[in-house]
């Protein structure tokens, strides 16, 4: 069974973090991902940095620049990543944008993701249509679940589509807007979590955007299996190093 799924099964809301590779420094990826699994975290998302970032709001995009600057790439990343599974047991998740797994192949790419252990993709700017069509049975081969996004105006058609073809969880947007733009969640975004949540869907959702601390995890996760922090792990770690991962966390599950 996939590390993701197994991890879903367990009773407890899942954290899961994002972060960067190569940032702040190119040297920090295994770090980070190892000292984030010690401090509690459920799941991680490593960011391959691109240089168009449409869904990335300005600290995400800052760390991708910086990331690239540092000499991030493909490459370098399934590199540091060689021999993860040796100290990392939690799930691992490569989030990216299409264009540089098209650039590496995707029946390469992805097999070069199951060589090392990643149990999942997160493709914002792949069209579930295509992904279907193109993709799916290339992904299922190699073991990698992929994660789709929805959001408060994707139609019930397109959701109920995309939970057809999920096998792991849905990646349910908070809002429309761009990562880190907010700062809690009003009735608005509760109200379209519960609403996802009657339906009844067969694969969990996870809330991703604008989840920076103890309250608002709570609130994402009322009516979720779990939530993702991006950018205000990222602001921490530019504050505050790779060394202080588990002051962010323990806060964010008030250990």
């Amino acid at each position: 069974m996939n590390r993701i799924n197994k991890k879903l099964q367990e009773d407890k809301k899942l954290l899961s973090i994002y972060f960067t590779a190569g940032y702040p420094n190119l040297e920090d990826t295994t770090t980070i991902i190892q000292n984030l699994e010690k401090s509690g975290v459920d799941m991680i998302e490593i960011g391959l940095p691109f240089s168009d970032p449409l869904a990335d709001g300005p600290t995400i995009q800052a760390s991708s620049t910086q990331a690239l600057k540092n000499g991030m790439t493909t490459e370098v990343l399934f590199n540091q990543l060689k021999y993860i599974r040796e100290t990392v047991s939690i799930p691992l998740i490569i989030m990216g944008y299409f264009n540089p797994m098209l650039q590496y192949g995707v029946d390469a790419f992805c097999k070069k993701c199951q060589d090392i252990g990643i149990d999942g993709l997160i493709i914002p700017d792949l069209p579930v249509d295509v992904y279907n069509e193109q993709y799916k049975s290339t992904f299922e081969s190699y073991g990698l679940i992929n994660v789709f996004l929805i959001t408060p105006q994707t139609s019930v058609e397109r959701i109920n589509f995309i939970d057809s073809i999920s096998n792991g969880f849905i990646y349910m947007v908070s809002s429309a807007s761009v990562t880190g733009s907010q700062s809690g969640f009003g009735d608005t975004q509760t109200n379209y979590f519960k609403r996802i949540a009657d339906m009844n869907l067969n694969n969990p959702q996870i809330v991703g955007f604008g989840i920076s601390n103890n309250e608002t995890f709570a609130r994402a996760t009322q009516y979720t299996k779990g939530a993702i922090i991006g950018s205000a792990f990222i602001k921490h770690l530019s504050n505050k190093g790779v060394n202080s991962i588990d002051t962010f966390t323990h806060e964010i599950l008030n250990k």
